[in-house]
């Protein structure tokens, strides 16, 4: 059993990942053809905050150990749905299973998620140790055990996940506060009150991650935007223009998708509704613009709304009028193919970075 046990988790891990990285394979190639130079200098950043922690006063030091730490486990917690569904959890817990057994299964396919990113690590350890900089020396051996002890406590910490989410959910109490059943009234909330039951709470129920995944996207695209506008010295203003002209059409473009296989899933079922669904479906395409509306929004306020010297408000109007154009593009053009989609999305994320390069010249 224990070998059986583990050979299922880990091809369900696999298929998973697998599953996992389909998905997201158009999101790759923006970021990949995008920010391909970029991406290679990041990953020599990777295991910096263990290196620098051996350098600092322990306060900081535990700081930075427990920051890197806490990274190093978030791809096994935002994916523990993927890597141990639900169903799978319901499935196996009647099964006489050992705890041992357990413990090695969920330690192996954390394994999985933090084998890859050690390796990651390791060549990040090695850029540095070629490069050799002056604050390094002094503190090589501990800089290297406090990265390995890193990578070694985000393994445990994501195995902790793992197994917790594989244990019985504690039995809950009746609700007292329960309203008792009456008869059933239809709603009047209109078009908007079906998108809200429709299509926003799905978003937000069971193994669905799309509200999580936009809710990070908005905040990354809105952080970009509000650190562009701080343009601090340490990295060049180009760089966080970049990164908000990805997030911002990364939000639109996977908002999108997921409404449209959010419309595929309904049409079988509503189409002997009282309802008009086109315009629910309409109103749906269109309400995925809200969010980069937000973020463009932001960027009006920011330099439209204020007279900081330092940058030229022509170019931000023309970024806004690009940022614009390339939304209505995204949900306009719903006949293109997976490579069309693609470069549309990579050309608009181009041309919003060099637009915005200008922006504080």
């Amino acid at each position: 059993m224990k070998n059986s046990y583990l050979r299922f988790r880990l091809r369900l891990a696999r298929h998973a990942l697998l599953q996992f990285a389909r998905s997201l394979q158009s999101s790759l190639e923006y970021i990949l053809l995008a920010f391909g130079p970029v991406l290679v200098g990041l990953l020599a950043c990777i295991a910096l905050p263990g290196l620098f922690a051996a350098t600092r006063p322990w306060p900081q030091a535990l700081g930075l150990f427990a920051g890197q730490t806490v990274l190093a486990s978030a791809p096994v917690w935002l994916l523990r749905k993927r890597l141990h569904p639900a169903a799978v959890v319901t499935w196996s817990l009647p099964l006489p299973i050992a705890a041992r057994s357990k413990w090695i299964a969920e330690a192996a396919v954390a394994g999985m998620i933090v084998g890859p990113l050690a390796a990651a690590y390791a060549l990040s350890t090695l850029i540095w140790l070629q490069q050799w900089p002056d604050w390094l020396r002094p503190v090589a051996p501990q800089a290297l055990l406090l990265t390995l002890a890193s990578l070694l406590l985000a393994w445990l910490l994501s195995t902790l996940m793992l197994f917790h989410r594989a244990r019985m959910p504690a039995a809950r109490k009746p609700d007292r506060a329960r309203p008792a059943p009456s008869a059933y009234v239809p709603s009047r909330g209109g078009l908007a009150r079906f998108w809200f039951q429709l299509f926003w709470l799905p978003y937000w129920r069971a193994e669905n991650v799309v509200g999580i995944q936009q809710t990070l996207l908005l905040a990354g695209a809105l952080l970009s935007v509000g650190i562009w506008m701080w343009h601090p010295p340490v990295v060049p203003p180009a760089l966080w223009g970049a990164c908000a002209a990805l997030m911002l059409m990364l939000l639109t473009d996977r908002g999108d998708k997921a409404v449209a296989e959010q419309i595929a899933l309904l049409r079988p079922v509503a189409a002997g509704w009282p309802l008009r669904t086109e315009r629910l479906y309409r109103l749906a395409m269109l309400l995925t613009l809200l969010p980069a509306l937000a973020v463009m929004a932001c960027f009006a306020a920011l330099t439209l709304g204020r007279a900081t010297p330092g940058y030229s408000h022509q170019v931000a109007i023309v970024w806004l009028c690009a940022a614009a154009v390339a939304q209505l593009a995204l949900i306009g053009l719903r006949q293109l193919s997976v490579r069309g989609r693609v470069g549309l999305v990579l050309g608009a994320i181009l041309i919003l970075t060099a637009i915005g390069s200008e922006l504080w010249n």
